[in-house]
């Protein structure tokens, strides 16, 4: 099996959305399955193979939230890129491109891959998705690559439900609710007892207990020394 079709196995298997090149394993280079493409969007420039493209709604029709693009990026090359962005031709929404770390850019290693969407991996936040896209089109996604530059492709646009839920984007935040009212009660009295009544008057100014107070008992009896 070729290196290209594991990678695409690998990426059908990664995002849950094609088995067609799984199915080519095993049947030799010359096969007819070779030429098995996945079943959503893929596209390929130069080095740069994009496969397995969606863009993913909200899970219930309707609702209002973003939507996202998830898909598998696969470098053929022996040089690492960034994938510098992503967007939907035509000024459609913006798109927030942000690697599984959090900061910096997403990196597509050298013979390697990237995914977008789902946990742990890359995200790319459509972020006005509900006014943007319908599930049911088909939307044009450019992705933008340092080295290789636009590669453009048609995507489904699917709400995050069955196989796509864990790929789609999570529940608008809720709006964070204010404290309520001020601190419930207040101190309540003063504190809790007093000084035990032993510890004034003469306990204030007690000695030490055995202390001389007076003549020393047991003074040298007159007889000593005699």
């Amino acid at each position: 099996m070729s290196r290209s079709l594991r990678r695409g196995a690998l990426a059908a298997t990664a995002v849950v959305f094609s088995i067609a090149s799984l199915a080519a394993c095993g049947a030799g280079q010359d096969a007819q399955t070779l030429q098995i493409k996945p079943d959503n969007a893929a596209a390929a420039k130069g080095d740069i193979e994009v496969q397995n493209a969606l863009v993913i709604t909200q899970g219930q029709k309707g609702e209002k939230g973003p939507a996202v693009v998830s898909a598998t990026v696969f470098n053929n090359g022996t040089k690492a890129q960034t994938l510098d962005g992503i967007t939907l031709p035509g000024g459609k929404g913006k798109v927030a491109l942000k690697p599984a770390e959090g900061s910096g850019k997403v990196t597509v290693p050298a013979l390697g891959y990237v995914v977008i969407g789902g946990k742990g991996n890359a995200s790319a936040v459509i972020e006005d998705g509900a006014a943007t896209v319908r599930d049911g089109e088909v939307q044009k996604v450019l992705f933008q690559l340092s080295s290789t530059g636009g590669i453009e492709l048609e995507a489904f646009v699917v709400p995050a439900t069955g196989a796509f839920a864990p790929f789609g984007p999570t529940a608008a935040p809720a709006p964070a609710a204010s404290p309520s009212g001020t601190p419930s009660g207040t101190p309540s009295g003063s504190p809790s007892g007093s000084p035990s009544a032993g510890a004034t008057g003469a306990a204030a100014g007690a000695t030490p207990s055995g202390s001389a107070t007076g003549k020393p008992s047991g003074s040298p009896s007159h007889s000593a020394g005699h």
